[in-house]
């Protein structure tokens, strides 16, 4: 299945056989999935058709030609972007079949049990406990920072396994079912006045060993193909030229030729440039995606649109003037997904200051390009060989 046309052809059917316009949106998305059009180059039975990455374009391309729906892929980005490719990677058959579709659909969301109060950055010292009994394991702990938490069906969870062995030997993965008795969410209030993130707790979750993901003690190894395909999520989504932030600020510049001066029109200036070598290195990443995993190049495009979304926010502010000083509501809120362009300046000056911490800090995103990139020598560790229960706390 590497043919364009073939792709066109079966789209042609999916559309035949069920016609955007009469076919309600849910019917419409589960048909697309069992007609390997969801995800091409996902395995056949599973949203795919084994095809290369790069034809999904085609497919897309056609759909939306006709009108079809989609996914509403904001809403459930956690779930088509890190658990999603994580599944594929390590989960069962049963696991897979069980999971992927409901994920892409959208009738299940999902978000992320990784950080924790006194593990962000150094996510590999985290304290949240697993232990087994019998078919089940037992999880006691808390997560924080955790989008969609209070909208979530399942989440991606690892958990300390083994406090005996070195801190990234003794971490398991799982899937967590968010309804299940002792799971706790609680809204964080962010400084837009919403409460997108939340914090969680665990007292007793018993979690059935049939939705451990990877083997047991593999977690950090399982984790890191969630987190590289976060940042590319993050970093290197498809926009077009002057799309996003960079594209608001510019049309304000336009519209308003009052508000302009000399400085801040060669601020704008360096910041479109930026922008646009982001938006086509953002391209080359994808097209490399076509052939193998997302690697480190994901965090220096993560690095990027954290500075980006930060100093635009900060100019469009400064070219409003007073205007941007304004802020339309602080009512507390827990919505589904963050909207940087479809509100005013003083939110998107706000929000976007999470950028440099959410999916990896750029601290910390610096030292993976440091060392994984450009090949530097890693800084130094004095507690890579010490088990996790005799660390300093």
């Amino acid at each position: 299945m590497t043919d364009a046309s073939e792709l066109r052809r079966r789209t042609q059917e999916l559309l035949a056989a069920h016609p955007p316009a009469s076919t309600g949106r849910t019917a419409f998305l589960e048909a697309r999935f069992d007609a390997g059009l969801a995800w091409v180059h996902y395995p056949a039975g599973l949203g795919g058709l084994d095809a290369p990455r790069s034809l999904q374009a085609v497919v897309d391309a056609e759909l939306a030609a006709a009108g079809a729906p989609d996914n509403d892929p904001r809403r459930i980005g956690i779930g088509l972007g890190m658990a999603a490719p994580t599944i594929l990677a390590y989960g069962t058959e049963e696991q897979k079949r069980r999971f992927l579709r409901p994920l892409w659909v959208g009738q299940e969301v999902w978000c992320q049990l990784f950080s924790e109060p006194g593990a962000g950055s150094d996510l590999a010292a985290l304290g949240t406990r697993a232990v087994r009994d019998g078919d089940t394991w037992v999880v006691n702990g808390q997560k924080v920072w955790t989008s969609s938490a209070h909208v979530a069906r399942w989440a991606i969870l690892i958990a300390r396994t083994d406090p005996d062995v070195p801190k990234h030997r003794g971490i398991t993965y799982f899937l967590c079912d968010m309804t299940d008795p002792g799971v706790e969410v609680r809204p964080l209030r962010q400084i837009t006045g919403e409460a997108e993130f939340n914090e969680v707790f665990l007292t007793g979750v018993r979690i059935p060993d049939a939705h451990r993901l990877g083997e047991v003690g593999d977690g950090w190894k399982v984790a890191q193909t969630t987190l590289n395909n976060e940042r590319v999520a993050i970093g290197g989504a498809r926009i077009p030229r002057e799309g996003g932030m960079i594209g608001t600020v510019s049309r304000t510049w336009r519209e308003r030729p009052e508000l302009r001066t000399h400085d801040l029109h060669q601020r704008l200036l360096d910041l479109w440039v930026d922008a646009e070598v982001a938006r086509m290195t953002g391209e080359r990443l994808r097209q490399q995606l076509v052939a193998g995993q997302p690697g480190p190049e994901g965090s220096g495009m993560k690095l990027a649109f954290a500075r980006l979304n930060q100093e635009i926010s900060g100019l469009e502010v400064e070219l409003l003037g007073e205007e941007g000083l304004l802020y339309g509501d602080w009512t507390m809120r827990r919505p589904e997904l963050v909207d940087f362009t479809g509100r005013d300046a003083g939110y998107r000056y706000l929000r976007s200051k999470g950028n440099s911490i959410e999916g990896g800090t750029s601290e910390v995103l610096l030292n993976i390009v440091a060392e994984r990139v450009l090949g530097l020598p890693p800084e130094p560790r004095n507690d890579k060989d010490v088990a996790w229960k005799d660390l300093a706390r």
